[in-house]
Formats: structure tokens, sequence, C-alpha cells
């Protein structure tokens, strides 16, 4: 009872509030049904565009930060295959400068064994020519020795000799000579 005592003294306060501030309770009412009129207009016409738009543009900004996303992993996955590129195009530069190289070497020693050889066919032409020319100035000198012999003879000999025996004596003298070496 206490309570229902309560309640009903709130609602008699409530009333003497209402009468001590001029509350009129049919215009409290139709202005609160106008409100809810505006509010409801307001919402279908003005808020529902709004609300519309406003979704229209998260959609477009979580479409925009999806399509952002998208492409900074296709960035990322550019970059990883510019980077292989490279790391592919430098082992490529190295095994192109290593055989370039390797070409390089292998020329400068077929150079090299092709000036050793060309320094061994002179040697040997030298040799060759030397033994020539050693063999023409010896058979030169067996033959001065032969008519220096010869001459020499024939003035031991007081006598002239004539060609067939300064012939036969130079060449009993070579033969003598080529005997001995």
């Amino acid at each position: 009872m206490f309570y229902l005592a309560s309640a009903q003294d709130v609602l008699d306060k409530g009333q003497l509030i209402a009468q001590e501030f001029g509350v009129d309770w049919p215009f409290l009412i139709a202005q609160a049904v106008n409100f809810v009129l505006v509010a409801f207009v307001i919402y279908r016409f003005g808020f529902k565009g709004i609300l519309s738009t406003v979704k229209e543009r998260e959609k477009q900004i979580s479409d925009s930060l999806k399509h952002a996303e998208k492409i900074k992993l296709e960035l990322e996955e550019a970059e990883k295959r510019r980077k292989e590129t490279l790391k592919e195009a430098s082992i490529e530069a190295k095994k192109t400068v290593s055989g370039a190289q390797e070409q390089a070497k292998s020329y400068v020693e077929q150079q090299k064994e092709d000036a050793r050889k060309q320094a061994e066919e002179i040697v040997a032409k030298a040799r060759l020519s030397i033994e020539l020319e050693r063999e023409q100035v010896l058979n030169e000198a067996k033959e001065e020795i032969s008519s220096l012999v010869v001459l020499t003879t024939s003035k031991v000999l007081q006598k002239e000799l004539n060609e067939e025996e300064k012939s036969r004596f130079a060449n009993a003298a070579a033969e003598e000579l080529k005997i001995s070496d």
C-alpha cells in the first residue's frame, strides 16, 4: 500500500507541477503528434537519402581500400619479380663475364702456343740455314785448301801441272779432308 500511496503522491505532484508551469495537455499532445509526423517525414525523405548516400560512400571507401590492398599486393609481387629478374640478370651477367674470361684465357693460351710454334719454326729454319751455310763455307774452304795444296805441291815439285792433274790432286785432297772429318 505504501507503494500505491506513493504513486498517487507522485501523480498529484506531477499535476501540480504541470499546473504551475502552465502545461496544456491537448496542445502538448498535438505538438507531440506534429513532432512525430515531422520526424517521420524527415526520416523518410531526408535521412533515408542521406543514409543511403553514406552507405554508398562507405561501400566505395571499402571497395577502394580493397582495391588499394590488391594494388599493394600486386606491387609487392611486381617488386619480388623485379628483384628476381635482377638477380637472374646478375647471375647471367656473371656467367657471361666468366665465359668471356675463359675465352680470353683460351685465346691468350692459343696465341702463346702459336707464338711458341712460330718461334720453334724460326729457330729450326735458322739452324737449317746455319747448317747449310756451314756446309757451304766448309766446301768453299775445302776447295780453297785443295787449291792451296795443289799450288804448294806444284811449287814443291817445281813443275807446272795441267788442269787435269790439278783437278785430280784437288779431288784427292778433298777426299782426304772428308775422311779426316
